[in-house]
């Protein structure tokens, strides 16, 4: 555009001789006279004896060119030149080639050339020759042009040249160069270019000629006609039957694509489906596979009960067994006959909980043992950091060593069918390790060890002694937990060392009449007041309603860990016990999911309605596992599940809002006084649905 600005502002000039013939074109600025024009156009003549006319008219040297014309226009003008020039001039300046045509003579500005010579300038070595401004050259065809000359400063260097030998004349050979251009404008020019400085390769294929010959039958040379054929010519074929039978191709063609990716998009569905397929069954034996070994999970804590979720188990299998068979007798009987089968239900609920009883006795005596025994081990344990190299260092201190010997004390002395010497040492190496305190628990243990040892001696072994080395493990044991005697206990046990610690943290519980630590007490997300401990609610529930809180627990536990995975300060989880999942579940979502209403609670987990929102009550949505990872793609709600799924949720939603109005306000309460602990540089909170 700019480039165009400027040829804008100019004015493009074609001087013309007087036989139309084109002389120069040259952009002039509108500010410029005929004077200069004239010096521009006929160098070295005088400007009176050159006139320009513009349309028949002669134009003065004062003239401007923006009287004639205006910027960005052509003007042709006529160039006059005086009587004793022959023609116009049709070239502006010396040609660049050293060589000078043979068919050109050069004329003086007076007319007069050396007679008879053609292509040289002829002079003498005595003649003072000069070169005039401009040179009248006449062509083969008796055209004349007029040739501007001009001038170098410097001497021309000879180029040789011969004599005639007739007439003795000299003919030096004449050369043509323009000027050297200043360093100056050398260095003001671009000459460091990309096309100067890369060199392009080209691959061209070409089909070299192949010489090829007939040979026909002659005098002297048989050719065999065997395999020579006999063309005919054929139908004539027109434009338009030629385009038909194109078109016809191309349709053919057409065809045969269509075909083609027709059966490639049927053969894609086809093994799109059969993948489908192979996933739902795969799915389908997987849910079978689990469903089956949580059923034998299940089988396996009622056979063996060991933990307390276990015998939940037991109790709610039995009360919906009692509550069945009572439904059953209520159906089927009345009167005398009824009350007898109620007698007998009774007495067989009782022989079954008599025997849960038993089970719980074992799995407690079972459970003790293996809390005493870890207890030691972590007493026990060495200290273990990691090193810079990414190994494990371990570090045996004397709390530590100290714990080890009381440990393998223990050990020694809760081992059955040692001899009576291997008892008798053992029971000394516990006399001298109490004997280091004198105190009253030390005393009784060191009287306890005397009596055994006089037992041992006057021959008493077996089941009798088997009570007297009960209380002696026990008071040991008591030993081994007291701080002032293995200060490696100070750390793993519940109660502090400063008494006045327990005293802003406990609680008095109205059923067990018991003060208990904040810890021991279950507080629900609509309680009041600080109710009844765990150990009572166990009780409780066994006695009469018998639910099984399994599942809901481990859903609770599934909630939080999917939560802190978030990372984005979730809290309201952590307010929600067993009971509040239960009721979310039960009376909010009634025990189903909500997209295919499957009724299975192993297999439905509550997760974020809105992931962008934290996990709440009213932002929840109960679903099956699979539902669930597909639901966590899911960008917008109402175009993945429609607006009457949508509706419905939010409905849920302001139920459950409604019920758990005390929430915000716990909320509150635990952002200023509960700090969660950030994740250990290298953890990480993922969790899997799966």
């Amino acid at each position: 555009k700019k480039m165009a600005d400027e040829e804008a502002a100019y004015i493009k000039v074609i001087v013309n001789a007087v036989d139309d013939s084109v002389i120069k074109e040259q952009q002039c600025p509108p500010t410029a006279d005929i004077s200069t024009l004239k010096g521009q156009f006929a160098p070295g003549v005088d400007n009176a004896d050159v006139q320009l006319s513009y349309n028949g008219e002669n134009l003065s040297d004062e003239t401007r060119l923006s009287d004639i014309s205006s910027a960005g226009v052509q003007v042709q003008l006529t160039l006059h030149l005086p009587a004793k020039l022959d023609q116009v001039p049709k070239a502006s300046s010396v040609a660049g080639d050293n060589r000078v045509d043979k068919s050109v003579s050069f004329q003086k500005q007076d007319g007069q050339a050396p007679a008879g010579e053609k292509g040289r300038l002829q002079h003498s070595k005595s003649d003072s020759y000069c070169m005039p401004a401009t040179l009248s050259v006449s062509v083969d065809d008796n055209k004349k042009v007029l040739v501007f000359v001009q001038k170098c400063k410097f001497s021309k260097p000879f180029l040789g040249g011969y004599r005639h030998k007739g007439t003795a004349v000299e003919y030096h050979n004449a050369g043509t160069q323009t000027a050297k251009p200043s360093l100056q404008t050398i260095l003001s020019k671009d000459i460091v270019q990309r096309e100067t400085q890369t060199y392009f390769t080209k691959n061209i294929l070409q089909q070299t000629i192949s010489d090829a010959a007939t040979q026909m039958s002659k005098t002297g040379c048989f050719v065999s006609s065997k395999t020579d054929k006999v063309l005919y010519a054929g139908k004539y074929e027109t434009a338009e039957e030629y385009h038909k039978k194109r078109y016809d191709a191309v349709l053919v063609i057409q065809r045969y694509v269509r075909r083609w990716l027709a059966v490639k998009y049927v053969e894609g569905l086809r093994r799109e489906r059969k993948e489908r397929l192979i996933w739902e069954t795969e799915q389908s034996e997987r849910r079978k596979t689990e469903r089956e070994e949580r059923i034998k999970r299940e089988f396996a804590r009622r056979l063996n009960p060991k933990t307390k979720e276990d015998f939940e188990v037991l109790y709610h299998a039995l009360e919906m067994w009692r509550v069945e068979e009572l439904q059953k007798i209520r159906d089927t009987t009345s009167g005398p006959e009824q009350k007898a089968a109620l007698c007998e239900l009774l007495e067989q609920e009782a022989e079954l909980i008599a025997s849960i009883g038993k089970h719980k006795v074992l799995a407690d005596k079972e459970n003790k043992q293996r809390v005493t025994h870890t207890l030691l081990d972590n007493m026990s344990a060495p200290r273990k950091w990691i090193s810079f190299d990414g190994g494990t260092t371990e570090m045996s201190t004397p709390y530590t060593v100290r714990a080890q010997q009381l440990k393998e004390l223990y050990q020694t002395l809760s081992t059955e069918n040692l001899t009576s010497d291997e008892r008798l040492d053992a029971l000394l190496s516990l006399k001298v390790t109490v004997s280091e305190h004198n105190c009253k628990l030390t005393q009784e243990i060191v009287q306890l060890i005397d009596r055994e040892a006089d037992l041992l001696q006057r021959g008493m072994v077996g089941d009798t002694l088997s009570g007297l080395r009960k209380r002696i493990l026990t008071l040991f044991l008591q030993y081994i937990k007291t701080p002032l005697f293995n200060p490696a206990a100070s750390a793993h046990i519940k109660v502090p060392a400063d008494p006045s610690l327990l005293k802003a943290k406990v609680h008095y519980c109205r059923s067990c009449s018991s003060y208990l630590p904040s810890t021991e007490f279950e507080l629900t997300s609509n309680s009041r007041v600080v109710g009844h401990c765990r150990r009572c609610k166990e009780l409780d529930n066994a006695a009469r309603s018998r639910e099984d809180h399994t599942l809901y627990r481990a859903l609770l536990k599934e909630i939080k860990i999917s939560e802190e995975s978030f990372n984005d300060g979730s809290r309201i989880i952590y307010l929600f016990q067993e009971s509040d999942i239960q009721h979310l579940i039960e009376s909010v979502w009634a025990s189903q999911s909500v997209l295919s209403a499957a009724m299975e609670l192993p297999e439905l987990v509550l997760v974020r309605w809105d992931r962008r929102e934290q996990w709440s009550p009213w932002n929840c949505v109960l679903l099956t596992r699979d539902e669930a990872i597909a639901h966590e793609q899911l960008d917008s709600l109402e175009r993945g599940y429609g607006k009457a799924l949508v509706q419905k949720v939010t409905s849920r939603h302001v139920l459950a809002k409604s019920y758990f109005t005390k929430l915000p306000h716990f909320k509150d309460q635990m952002e200023s006084k509960v700090i969660i602990p950030p994740l250990v540089k290298g953890q990480h909170r993922v969790v899997s649905l799966n």
